[in-house]
Order: structure tokens, then C-alpha cells, then sequence
């Protein structure tokens, strides 16, 4: 059973909830309240579902030896967009108002995708340097678009998207569910994960058998951007305003992170979308747990940090064999000294 992928992964996620019952006895409790849900558990839910998508698409991208740095500004620009739209037209509140910004805020986000996957796939530029280019420019893309102030807008449709509720639980959950679902579908119940996993675990032996590794990197690529898009809508709407400068601020660093605790490993090949939900968590369980707990927010990120490496370490098949033998090896007592002639026995 601890040979399975997520056993550690799942592990830590539960010690680390039953840890915060210490400090928050009805931590588990779930409450209903005007016809919502409420509780610590789904606030985990809601406030890591923009991070779950980020990590979802940062997961296909990582499985064909990548790395998608910009997911971060993007998260940025696809948010200033769509407040942009929205601030700019007579009727904020008009449902074809909210359609227009999401539309353009994630058309925008596939060009985006589509320029970073034509960048490592056509011109053969190394993926973290065509990424970060994006990442550094699409930065100042999303100030310029908010004039650098923090664009504030009034409208509940949009509200909805990151902050409001439907069949009693956050929208937002629901529609990372969803995604989530959609994906594992296409990659599980199709060859597209297969030629995914092909492509970045032995990329020679895939063009020999005719996979076309260009076209399945631009769609990684495409589709990370397009999670974080939604992610950049979720987290804009979830507080009807749009900041450039912080607007998924280091969030492609704890999607990687997330990747990684879930199992997936950066050199490409198999990828788990089980473990990257559950990284999710746990990292999203991790900035609970530090305020539950009443650690200064100063020191976040070195506890994230700590708990990371123990995950790490624990997930990792060399340094549990390691461990093991440091456990079943016999302790060393006294040499034995030479024995007196007087206390040897003498045969017949």
C-alpha cells in the first residue's frame, strides 16, 4: 500500500488536517447557512481552486519535459481584461457584459499559450527562458492594462465566477471539478495521455513511431494558459477587482510544487492528475494550517518550504530504501577476545 504513488501524498494531506483539529476543534464541521455551505474544508476547496487549475495544466506541461512560467502573469492579464471589459460598459451587470470580458480574457490566454508552445516547439527555444520571457513582460502587459492601480469593478454575474454559489457550493469548485473531470477523460480514457507521456519520456522513440511531438507541445502549452486564464477570472471575480502587480503573484512556484508533491516528476514521462489535486491541497492546506496555528505570516514560506522537502523525501524510493536499511541494520557489539587455553575444551 505505501508503494502506491499517492499513498504519501494522501498521507501528508490527512496529517495535516487532523493537525489543524488541535487548534480548531470544528474544523471539520460544515455548516449551511442561507442555503451555502460553509466550513474550513471548503474554503480549502474555494480558495484552492484557482491553484488546482494552474497546477492541472502545469501538470500536462511538465509530462512533455516542460516548464510554463508565465502562468503567473497570465493569471494577471486574463483578470485585468475582463475587470477592463466590465468597468468599461453601460451595463456592468449584463449577463452579455460578463460573456464579453471571459471571452476576451481567455482568447487572450490562448494566444498566449499558443505563443509560448510555438516558441519551444517550432523555434526550439529552451522552455523555462521562453516562458519567463512572458512571464517578465506579461507582468507590465497586465499594469498597463489596470494603468497600474487596482481596477475595481461592481457586477454579481461576474461575482459569481470566484465568489458566488451554486446548488449550495462555491461555483468555483465546481467548475475546477469539472475541468479536472474533462481532462482526466481526455487523457485517461484516450491515447492523448499515452502520446502525452511519449513524447516527454523518450521523445526519440515517439517520432520514430510518427507521434507529432509539435503539435501535442503547442496543446500543453495552449491549455495551461487557458487554466490559467480561468484561474485569472476566478481570482479577479472572487474579489471584483483586478490588481496587475499581484494578481497571481508567485502562483506558477506553488503549481510546480503541487506537481511535484503529487508525484510527477520534472524530467517528464508519467504524470499523475490524482497527485497534482492532491499536492494542490496540501499546499493550499498548508496557508490555512500557518494561520490556524498562529505562525507568522512571515515565515509561510519557509514552513511551506519544510513541509515540501518531508514530502519530497518521503516520496522518494531511494532515500526510504536508504532509511530501511538503516533500520534493519544489526547493532555492532564488543569483538569477542581470544579465548584462555585453560577455558578450551579438548575433543576425546
Amino acid at each position: 500500500m505505501t508503494k502506491h504513488r499517492l499513498f504519501w501524498p494522501a498521507a501528508v494531506l490527512t496529517a495535516l488536517l487532523l493537525a489543524n483539529v488541535v487548534f480548531t476543534p470544528d474544523f471539520f464541521a460544515i455548516r449551511i447557512k442561507d442555503g451555502h455551505l460553509y466550513g474550513s474544508l471548503i474554503d480549502i476547496l474555494h480558495f484552492g481552486a484557482p491553484l488546482l487549475l494552474v497546477a492541472l495544466g502545469m501538470t500536462l506541461v511538465i509530462a512533455t519535459s516542460g516548464i510554463d512560467l508565465s502562468v503567473g502573469s497570465t493569471v494577471a492579464i486574463a483578470g485585468a481584461l475582463a475587470c477592463l471589459h466590465i468597468s468599461g460598459a453601460d451595463d456592468p451587470a449584463s449577463t452579455g457584459t460578463v460573456f464579453g470580458a471571459v471571452a476576451i480574457a481567455l482568447a487572450v490566454a490562448l494566444v498566449l499559450g499558443l505563443v509560448n508552445g510555438v516558441l519551444v516547439a517550432k523555434a526550439g527555444v529552451q522552455p523555462i527562458i521562453a516562458t519567463l520571457i512572458l512571464m517578465v513582460a506579461g507582468r507590465g502587459v497586465a499594469q498597463l492594462v489596470t494603468d497600474g492601480q487596482i481596477l475595481t469593478i461592481t457586477s454579481e454575474p461576474y461575482k459569481l465566477i470566484g465568489g458566488g454559489y451554486w446548488l449550495t457550493m462555491p461555483f468555483a469548485i465546481l467548475l475546477a471539478g469539472a475541468v479536472v473531470l474533462l481532462t482526466s477523460l481526455l487523457t485517461r480514457r484516450t491515447a492523448l495521455g499515452l502520446l502525452l507521456e511519449s513524447v516527454g519520456g523518450n521523445p526519440v522513440a515517439g517520432r520514430l513511431v510518427g507521434i507529432r511531438a509539435m503539435g501535442l507541445i503547442c496543446l500543453v502549452y495552449v491549455f495551461s494558459a487557458l487554466c490559467a486564464g480561468i484561474a485569472g477570472l476566478m481570482i479577479s471575480s472572487n474579489v471584483s477587482s483586478a490588481d496587475g502587480n499581484n494578481a497571481g503573484l508567485w502562483i506558477e512556484l506553488d503549481a510546480i510544487l503541487a506537481v511535484v508533491v503529487g508525484g510527477t516528476s520534472l524530467t517528464g514521462g508519467r504524470f499523475s492528475l490524482g497527485g497534482t489535486v492532491i499536492g494542490a491541497l496540501i499546499i493550499q492546506t498548508l496557508s490555512t494550517t500557518v494561520y490556524t496555528m498562529g505562525i507568522p505570516p512571515e515565515t509561510t514560506l519557509v514552513f511551506k518550504a519544510f513541509v515540501v522537502i518531508v514530502v519530497c523525501l518521503v516520496q522518494s524510493p531511494a532515500f526510504r530504501a536508504k532509511a530501511a536499511r538503516h533500520r534493519a541494520r544489526p547493532a555492532r557489539g564488543p569483538k569477542p577476545g581470544p579465548v584462555a587455553p585453560e577455558n578450551m575444551e579438548v575433543g576425546a
